[in-house]
């Protein structure tokens, strides 16, 4: 199939993040000198939003786009070729099945999973379908996270025998009024106690340890603490007379997550989102050479820094004198160009899709990668509401990690490799 010149794109769910895409990423690269991508739809079960968006676009771009609350009609566009989804959690999986049973290729947003049931409903889709599903996780895309893949694949930590990371954000506002600002995330609180958001830490974690790609993740087992968090918030952020001073939280302050590898790695994930705290992902790869370590900026290597033992702060920030010699070859050959959301993550993470939508081939995060990483969520709430015992975490490839490899074609693939700047893939 030849590579199409101009791809055509309908976003479904324009609330915080499907609105912050829209205007910072999509819109931006439809007006780019030789544009390669184009929006011809927007759909929001809210009418005003989708109203907004259709707004935006019309006032950027100087086209009238479908505007929708229905999915469906998005769905059923037939000079579309892909569609992004950033609709609330419940519906990810939904309207992503059906997007690929239609044709079309899907960018799917992220955020866990309600059973492991929709994902391998996602992985049937695309096995009868041969539809692709990208998942559109951009911390994989970060610029340190990019960094370290590559220091790893070159061997510079040695073995990597654990990872760990987290979403330690204080999204205490954001839940307390998700009943003002229509946000999914407070009803998910109220009813589920799990690890709700894994793959922020988890995608970059799964790209180091190759899942699904020689390794697999086999076991897990997870831990939540008490939910005093939101309680003692809403009492001082809203009194004490608001509906939700006596509300009953279900979601743990502290979701612990440990996740061990067919290869005998180990993984620990942290939920950490109703506490006071600033924001990290505390990113951390170990292995037999050395190790990274984002909330300290710093990188260890064996025989370089033991003498920084007891003085460790002195090495904080370290990591910056490293990305001299291993800075992630996306981010040397297309720094110019990045732009817009998160750091540039964003527009990385999209050009990835794009450039797999144009070549119709598999993206770099695919529908095997997609169940994985969001059966974590439906996989740990099962493990808490068991008392923290071990669940089994399914092969969704159906055994194909042992000999699976990435192949197609796409410049803006995670495994580019420093050595080779015409995009090797492995």
């Amino acid at each position: 199939m030849a590579m199409k010149d101009l791809i055509k794109i309908g976003v479904i769910g324009l609330g915080e993040r499907g609105m912050g895409l829209l205007q910072a990423v999509l819109i931006p690269m439809c007006k780019a000198e030789n544009p390669d991508v184009q929006v011809l739809a927007v759909c929001d079960l809210y009418e005003d939003r989708a109203a907004e968006a259709a707004r935006s676009i019309k006032e950027h771009l100087g086209i009238s786009p479908l505007c929708t609350t229905d999915y469906r009609e998005v769905i059923k566009m037939g000079e579309l070729d892909a569609i992004v989804i950033a609709s609330a959690w419940e519906s990810h999986i939904l309207i992503a099945t059906e997007a690929m049973k239609a044709g079309k290729y899907v960018g799917l947003e992220v955020g866990g999973a309600y059973s492991v049931e929709e994902c391998w409903s996602l992985v049937r889709a695309f096995e009868s379908a041969g539809t692709h599903c990208m998942l559109l996780e951009n911390c994989c895309y970060g610029r340190r996270e990019m960094m370290v893949l590559n220091m790893v694949k070159k061997g510079v930590f040695g073995e990597i025998v654990h990872c760990s990371g987290g979403y330690f954000h204080d999204l205490r506002a954001q839940i307390a009024y998700g009943e003002e600002n229509r946000h999914y995330r407070l009803r998910n609180y109220l009813l589920r106690n799990c690890d709700n958001y894994p793959t922020h830490e988890l995608g970059p974690i799964a790209k180091v340890l190759d899942i699904n790609n020689g390794n697999r993740m086999v076991s897990l087992t997870s831990t939540a603490s008490c939910a005093k968090g939101m309680r003692e918030y809403i009492l001082s952020a809203k009194g004490k007379e608001d509906k939700l001073a006596s509300a009953e939280f279900l979601q743990g302050d502290v979701v612990t997550t440990v996740i061990k590898c067919a290869k005998g790695q180990t993984i620990t994930l942290t939920l950490d989102t109703t506490l006071p705290r600033g924001y990290s992902r505390g990113f951390t790869v170990r292995g037999t050479k050395g190790g990274y370590f984002e909330d300290t900026g710093s990188v260890f290597i064996d025989g370089v820094h033991n003498r920084y033992e007891f003085d460790w702060k002195s090495q904080w920030g370290n990591a910056e004198e490293y990305a001299k010699e291993y800075e992630h070859p996306l981010w040397k050959d297309f720094l110019s160009d990045v732009r817009g959301g998160h750091g540039g993550m964003d527009w990385l993470v999209f050009r990835a899709f794009i450039e797999a939508v144009k070549n119709n081939a598999p993206p770099p995060i695919d529908v095997y990668d997609t169940a994985t990483l969001m059966s974590i969520t439906a996989l740990s709430e099962q493990s808490v509401a068991c008392g923290s015992q071990p669940v089994p975490i399914p092969d969704f490839t159906n055994g194909k990690w042992v000999l699976r490899r990435f192949s197609g074609e796409n410049r803006f693939s995670l495994h580019t490799i420093c050595e080779d700047r015409s995009a090797r893939l492995y």
